[in-house]
C-alpha cells in the first residue's frame, strides 16, 4: 500500500485547535469520546463527545468571565487525568495559552514556570499542588484564580471546576455563542501552548507553540491513514510532555475515542481492561515488559521455557525472511502457526489482545526489543521529535516500517542533515522560540528556519531517517575515538532482561566505565528464587549471584562492540534512578549530568588503579 506523503491538506487544516475542537464534537457528537476510571477504581466512565463539548463550552465561559485574555497563559499543575483534557480543551477555546507543569515539579520550580510564563489561572490538581502555589504565592502576583480539581477551595483565591462552570454559564446566558466567537477569532500563528522542557541541566526552558502546530500534528497523522474514529487509544503519558500532548491533537483530527489513567504502575492491568487499538509509551515501558515476560519464562524453566525461546528464534526468522522478501518454507510456517498459539497469542493477551501497534517516542528505542515484539505479532512504531516540533516531526508507517529508524519526515515538513550529521527539521510544527529567552531561540532557529535539533543522524537511500545519539552526549576518549553512548546503552538494556538503565561514561578518560542500575521489580523476582526474598534491594544487587548475572551480561554487550567501546569497568549502584531524585524526566529519560554528578566519587573509583 503506497504511503500517502501528499501535504495539500495544510491548505485545508483547521484555523486553530478550538475551531478543531468544536468541529469534532459536531461530526462526532453522539460518539464515544473519552473514558476515565470511577472514583472507587471499580469501573470506567465514559463521555461523549457532545458532552465534553457542553462542559468545555462552559469552563471556557468561565475563564473569560475571569477576564482571561488573548494568547494570555493558563497553567496546569496536574498528573495526566481526564479533566487536564477539560482544562486544556477550554484554555483553548477561550483563546489562551496552556503553560505545562509537572505534577512531580518542586515548589521552586512550578513558582518559576508560573512567574516567567505570567499565569493569569493556574489548573492545580489536588492540595499537593495548590500548597506549592500557596507557598510562594508573593512571586506570582499575576495569579488571580486558582481551579482545583480535587483539591480543597477557599471560596476566593482557590475555586472548584464546577466553580468556575457556574461563572461561564453567568456569561452564556447573556452571550450564547461567546467562546464559539472566540474560537473563531484565533489566528492560526496564535500562541498555543507553552511547555516547559525539565531539561537536563538548569532552569526549564517554555517553547512557545502555536496553534496550526499543533493542528498540523493531528491532520498529518490522518493525512497518512494511520489512526481513525474506529480506533481505541490508552492515554498514560505526561500531559505536560509534548508527546502526549500531540496525542490529543492526533484525537481530534483522527476521532478517535481515548481511555486516559496516568498511573503508570497500573498500566498493564489498564491494557487488560480497555483493550486497545493503540498507545504511545516511551521506550523504557517497552524495555521493562519485555525484561518481565523474558524473565518470568526463564523462571518457569523445563519445557516451558524451551518452547517460548524457540517460538521466538521461530519468530524473528519468520519476521526476517518477510522483511528481505524471501519466502517462509511450509514447516516454518506451521511451527510459526503453532507457537502464535501456544506463545504469541498469551504476549498479546497481556496488553489486551487487539493492539495494532504501540508508537514509541521520547527516546531511542533498541532495535532488538522492537523486532522481538514485532516476532510475537505486536508492531511498534518508532517515531522521532522534540518538544521544539510539537513532538512529531518524523514516524514509522504500520505499511512501510524500519526497525532501527524513526521513519520519514512527517508530510509537508523538510528535513537535512548538517556537515557535522546534526539533524535540521522545518515545518509548521516548528516553534516559535523559547518564552523570553531570544539568545537561546538563535542558537536553535536559523534564519532560514532550520531548527537544530541537537541530535546526531542519517537518512538512508529510501528517506528514512536513522538517529545515532545526542550531539552533546557524543564524547572522545583521551586515544582520540568518538564514542556514542546510547547506542551502547540500548543494547545493554536488550540483552540484560533486569536493567534499568545503563550510563556509559568515558569522555577525555582511556576507557570507558558505566554506572548500572537494576529495575526493583525484576530484582524482587529474582530474589525471591535465589533464597534472598525480602532483603533489600540494596543487598541483592551486591549480591554474589546477581553480580555474577550482571557480569555475564556485560561480557555478551562487549563482544559485540569495537575494542575501543568497551566497557572495562563498571558499577552496580544501590539503587534505581527516579523522577523523584531529578535523575529522570517525567518522560524517563536519564539527567545524564545529574546522574554524573551525583556519582562522581563512583565513577573516580572505576579509574582509579
Amino acid at each position: 500500500m503506497p504511503i500517502n506523503h501528499d501535504a495539500s491538506f495544510i491548505e485545508r487544516m483547521p484555523r486553530n485547535v478550538a475551531v478543531q475542537f468544536l468541529d469534532r464534537v459536531e461530526r462526532s457528537g453522539d460518539r464515544e469520546a473519552y473514558r476515565f476510571p470511577t472514583a472507587g477504581d471499580d469501573g470506567w466512565d465514559s463521555v461523549t463527545w457532545r458532552q465534553v463539548g457542553d462542559r468545555v463550552n462552559r469552563m471556557a465561559a468561565g475563564l473569560l468571565s475571569l477576564g482571561l485574555g488573548a494568547e494570555e497563559r493558563v497553567g496546569i499543575a496536574s498528573a495526566t487525568r481526564y479533566e487536564w483534557v477539560l482544562a486544556d480543551l477550554a484554555v483553548m477555546c477561550a483563546g489562551g495559552a496552556t503553560t505545562t507543569v509537572y505534577p512531580t515539579t518542586n515548589a521552586d520550580d512550578t513558582a518559576y514556570i508560573v512567574a516567567d510564563a505570567d499565569c493569569q489561572v493556574v489548573f492545580a490538581e489536588d492540595d499537593e499542588q495548590v500548597a506549592k502555589l500557596r507557598a510562594h504565592r508573593d512571586e506570582i502576583p499575576s495569579v488571580s484564580k486558582v481551579v482545583t480539581f480535587t483539591g480543597t477551595t477557599d471560596g476566593d483565591w482557590v475555586i472548584g471546576l464546577e466553580d468556575l462552570a457556574v461563572l461561564g454559564d453567568a456569561l452564556l446566558a447573556e452571550t450564547p455563542d461567546a467562546v464559539r466567537k472566540v474560537a473563531d477569532s484565533i489566528e492560526p500563528e496564535a500562541l498555543a501552548t507553552l511547555i516547559y522542557t525539565s531539561g537536563t541541566t538548569g532552569r526549564p526552558k517554555g517553547v512557545r507553540l502555536q496553534h496550526r502546530a499543533w493542528v498540523y500534528e493531528g491532520e498529518a497523522i490522518r493525512s497518512q491513514g494511520i489512526l481513525d474514529e474506529t480506533d481505541l487509544q490508552f492515554l498514560w503519558l505526561p500531559m505536560a510532555h509534548s508527546f502526549g500532548k500531540v496525542l490529543l491533537s492526533t484525537q481530534l483530527a483522527c476521532g478517535f475515542a481515548t481511555a486516559i489513567d496516568g498511573r503508570v504502575e497500573r498500566i498493564v492491568d489498564n491494557l487488560g481492561v480497555v483493550k486497545p487499538t493503540f498507545m504511545g509509551a516511551a521506550p523504557r515501558i517497552f524495555e521493562k515488559a519485555h525484561g518481565k515476560i523474558v524473565t518470568m519464562q526463564a523462571a518457569e524453566g523445563g519445557a516451558k521455557e524451551k518452547i517460548f525461546k524457540k517460538a521466538f528464534e521461530v519468530g524473528l526468522e519468520v519476521e526476517r525472511r518477510k522483511r528481505d522478501g524471501r519466502s517462509v518454507p511450509v514447516g516454518l510456517k506451521v511451527q510459526h502457526r503453532l507457537f502464535d498459539r501456544l506463545v504469541f497469542s498469551k504476549v498479546r493477551d497481556r496488553f489486551g489482545g487487539r493492539v495494532r501497534f504501540f508508537i514509541s517516542g521520547s527516546a531511542a528505542l533498541n532495535r532488538e526489543v522492537a523486532e522481538w515484539f514485532n516476532a510475537a505479532g505486536i508492531l511498534v512504531l518508532e517515531g522521532y521529535g522534540l518538544t521544539e516540533t510539537a513532538a512529531g516531526a518524523f514516524v514509522n508507517h504500520p505499511e512501510q516500517n524500519k526497525f532501527g529508524t524513526v521513519g520519514h519526515v512527517f508530510p509537508g515538513g523538510e528535513v537535512k542533515i548538517a556537515e557535522d550529521g546534526e539533524v535540521l527539521v522545518k515545518g509548521p510544527n516548528v516553534m516559535q522560540g523559547y518564552h523570553n529567552l531570544p539568545d537561546k531561540t538563535a542558537e536553535a532557529l536559523d534564519a532560514d528556519g532550520w531548527l537544530h535539533t541537537g541530535d546526531i543522524g542519517e537518512l538512508d537511500q529510501d528517506g528514512f531517517l536513522k538517529i545515532t545519539d545526542r550531539k552533546k552526549d557524543l564524547f572522545k576518549t583521551s586515544g582520540g575515538k568518538y564514542i556514542a553512548p546510547s547506542a551502547i546503552e540500548s543494547q545493554f538494556k536488550a540483552l540484560c532482561p533486569y536493567a534499568s538503565q545503563f550510563l556509559v561514561v568515558g569522555n577525555n578518560r582511556n576507557y570507558v566505565v558505566a554506572l548500572i542500575t537494576l529495575d526493583p521489580d525484576q530484582v524482587e523476582g529474582w530474589a525471591a528464587q535465589n533464597g534472598m526474598e525480602g532483603k533489600p534491594y540494596a543487598e541483592v544487587v551486591r549480591s554474589e549471584g546477581m553480580q555474577e548475572l550482571v557480569a555475564g551480561y556485560v561480557e555478551q554487550l562487549n563482544a559485540r562492540l569495537n575494542r575501543w567501546e568497551t566497557v572495562k569497568r563498571y558499577e552496580v549502584l544501590d539503587h534505581d534512578l527516579t523522577i523523584e531524585a531529578g535523575e529522570l524526566t517525567p518522560s524517563l529519560k536519564v539527567k545524564r549530568p545529574v546522574v554524573e554528578a551525583n556519582n562522581k566519587s563512583v565513577i573516580e573509583g572505576l579509574y582509579s588503579s
